[in-house]
């Protein structure tokens, strides 16, 4: 059998992030799932989804590269804001 990328999903903590998918690719998603439990853990397809970003961010050279650089203005990643208190 070929071997997947993905064999196993660790238990982190998640942030919720809603994605709306073309039919295609949710049923590639959903087809790669059921190859993943086939190693007999039940995955839910939603779970592959940060597995697969974070491979393909990754395998991004690019991305890496420019990330690494000395920055000319700085970069800010969002995290979820707390309720502001007006």
């Amino acid at each position: 059998m070929t071997k997947l990328r993905i064999t196993e999903i660790p238990d982190e903590k998640p942030v919720r992030v809603t994605v709306d998918l073309p039919a295609d690719l949710h049923r590639d998603l959903v087809a790669y799932a059921a190859l993943v439990s086939q190693n007999g853990q039940s995955v839910d397809p939603a779970r592959l989804v940060p597995h697969m970003i974070r491979g393909f961010i990754t395998s991004d050279r690019a991305f890496r590269k420019l990330r690494q650089e000395p920055r000319r203005a700085p970069v800010k990643t969002q995290s979820p804001a707390a309720p502001e208190n007006g």
